[in-house]
């Protein structure tokens, strides 16, 4: 007598869900997936990283990923939030004394590009939003959110969110020929000397009516 005649067959799983071991779910399990998704984004970029290639680096199975983040978008979004997690601190260095306010974003903002560490996933995740229009619209919903609504909400000034942006985009100019181009002598630079340049021009779209 056959397992399926006997009654004893194992019934079918249930898709979108892998089964359940102390090894491969759980909250362990999750924490793996996001580092994984954010070293194969930073090493990668949003092309050339798979949900299959992040499921390996976490080893777990790819339907795991699935479950937890949903589709590679949404997993990008998860994963450059962590990457990004330096950068939300931007409107606290912004909050407080109008004085000063444009050299403490200055300062704020080159202090987590000099870092190595920071800086490599930054980079890499800048790299895939100039080169892939998912990458471009989920970086954008993420910095608009989570950093510029932020700080425009501390500005006393007209067109607070279009003067954040000014104030953004000033400092993402001079990461990426910094950073990115490395073109000279910008890129030899000492950041107290950048920074001492940059502020009054920041100090100028973060107070100035």
């Amino acid at each position: 007598m056959t397992a399926a005649a006997s009654g004893s067959a194992t019934p079918p799983r249930k898709r979108g869900r892998p089964a359940r071991t102390s090894a491969s779910d759980g909250p362990a399990a999750r924490d793996r997936i996001l580092i994984a998704a954010r070293n194969e984004f930073a090493e990668r970029g949003y092309d050339k990283t798979s949900i299959r290639g992040i499921a390996k680096a976490a080893e777990v199975d790819p339907a795991l990923v699935h479950h937890y983040f949903g589709t590679k978008e949404q997993v990008f979004e998860a994963a450059i939030e962590l990457i990004f997690a330096p950068a939300m601190g931007v409107p606290d260095a912004v909050h407080g004394s109008r004085e000063g306010a444009g050299e403490r974003m200055a300062r704020y903002m080159f202090g987590i590009w000099e870092n190595p560490v920071s800086r490599l996933p930054l980079l890499a995740v800048m790299r895939s939003a100039l080169t892939n229009e998912t990458a471009a619209v989920v970086l954008r919903g993420m910095i608009e959110r989570r950093v510029l609504l932020r700080m425009a909400g501390e500005l006393d000034v007209p067109d607070p969110e279009f003067r954040a942006q000014l104030a953004a985009g000033h400092l993402i100019g001079i990461a990426m020929l910094r950073y990115v181009i490395r073109m000279e002598p910008m890129a030899s630079a000492e950041a107290d000397d950048i920074v001492a340049m940059v502020g009054p021009t920041l100090q100028r779209y973060l107070t100035e009516s």
